[in-house]
């Protein structure tokens, strides 16, 4: 399946603000077909990454939008890398 990173920018919420966020998106995925798998927060600059399976970009955006309505601003298909 795609794994995809979404980012959202300009994000004001703290890290535990985030950490419900993330709670009610893996309450929602299987309903989409997305398996959320982790996600990144830096505060001083307001952003969210999450990294994601699914079928589509489409799929992760609407787990997020039902879930908390907190949509992302890029989403990008990516390929795990391995450390050598």
């Amino acid at each position: 399946m795609p794994l995809y990173m979404d980012v959202h920018r300009d994000v004001d919420a703290s890290v535990e603000d985030v950490v419900e966020a993330h709670k009610k998106d893996v309450e929602t995925q299987e309903k989409h077909g997305v398996k959320y798998l982790n996600y990144w927060v830096d505060e001083d600059e307001g952003a969210v990454f999450c990294l994601f399976e699914g079928p589509s970009k489409e799929a992760g955006e609407r787990v997020h939008e039902e879930a908390h309505g907190l949509t992302a601003d890029e989403i990008f298909e990516v390929e795990q890398g391995e450390a050598n």
